[in-house]
């Protein structure tokens, strides 16, 4: 059994995180979060000491490392909001502990380079949550595509729009300096995927970005890629909106529906159980979604063109 804190406990993620920690037969004995509506701890570790100032916590951390092994932390999991990922993984790597971190792990690509380096300093390692590498049906169609020997490139739709609130503008989240905007939210995941199956990044183009949408071409080793965020109810289809459904997800590879709507509940708890066994995605891994995503908020849009996506082109 190893000992777990979590930084960002009152966060919409941090249930999951709490449910893999307790699934994989670990405890939680430190929590932090600035919000005190944490009560779902009940639920999964009732006794885990829990900090709403972080030089307290920071204390605890310390104090705990200088009990031994028994009572030390031995992993820092973050789920705090983005800008705050690197600072919080540094903390963890210098109590002594290995850490498991939210996408995106930082939010620009140099910060990756500096983590590395304290990894070594510390001996420690910083692990990722790309959970959509273990879901089955995306498994079964990287093996495919390896296997294909396909002499051109695939063409493929991706789109995900899923509805959010004005709260969503006023938190972290509408902060393009604290989340790194609507690609870096919402689209990290699916980019993350599609590089780590069909290769590395020959061409990045945006067409459009708002701040509640954005959408643009990427092209990669083996396939040609339109795609289109939204946070906007009216973009949602009509078949979506008729059935009251706030999300709509969609990735069609030559023309036809790619299936993997289901099979995300567990996907927290098979990312920890990697990790626990010394094969989760680390620092290396997650850099390509990064630089994708980084690349895409500091380009000029360009504006449509005829590479963009349909959806792009139809709303207004």
């Amino acid at each position: 059994m190893k000992n777990f804190a979590l930084i960002g406990a009152a966060g919409h993620i941090a249930p999951r995180h709490m449910k893999a920690i307790k699934e994989t037969g670990n405890k939680l004995i430190a929590a932090f979060d600035k919000s005190d509506s944490v009560g779902v701890l009940d639920q999964y570790f009732p006794q885990s000491s829990f900090f709403t100032e972080f030089e307290r916590f920071d204390r605890h951390a310390e104090k705990l490392k200088r009990k031994g092994e028994k009572e030390q932390i031995h992993y820092v999991s973050v789920a705090s909001p983005n800008y705050l990922h690197d600072a919080h993984l540094r903390f963890a790597l210098r109590i002594g502990a290995d850490a498991i971190c939210e996408k995106p792990v930082v939010l620009n690509p140099w910060n990756i380079d500096a983590l590395k380096e304290i990894e070594k300093e510390e001996g420690r390692r910083i692990s990722t949550i790309l959970q959509l590498r273990h879901h089955p049906s995306i498994i079964t169609l990287k093996e495919k595509v390896a296997t294909a020997g396909r002499l051109g490139k695939y063409d493929i739709d991706l789109t995900y729009i899923t509805a959010r609130g004005l709260w969503y503008f006023y938190s972290w989240k509408g902060d393009v300096h604290k989340s790194g905007g609507i690609v870096t939210n919402i689209g990290i995941h699916f980019f993350d995927i599609l590089q780590w199956i069909f290769g590395d990044v020959q061409e990045n183009t945006v067409h459009l970005r708002e701040t509640n949408r954005a959408s643009g071409f990427l092209e990669l080793r083996n396939a040609r890629v339109r795609w289109f965020l939204s946070l906007r109810l009216e973009d949602l289809p009509a078949s979506a909106r008729a059935e009251d459904r706030r999300t709509f997800r969609s990735l069609r590879l030559e023309g036809e529906e790619f299936e993997f709507s289901e099979g995300f509940g567990d996907l927290h708890t098979i990312s920890y159980q990697e990790i626990l066994n010394g094969k989760g995605w680390g620092l290396d891994a997650a850099r390509p979604s990064v630089e994708i995503v980084a690349d895409i908020r500091n380009a000029s849009p360009v504006g449509l063109k005829d590479n963009s996506h349909p959806f792009a082109c139809q709303t207004k």
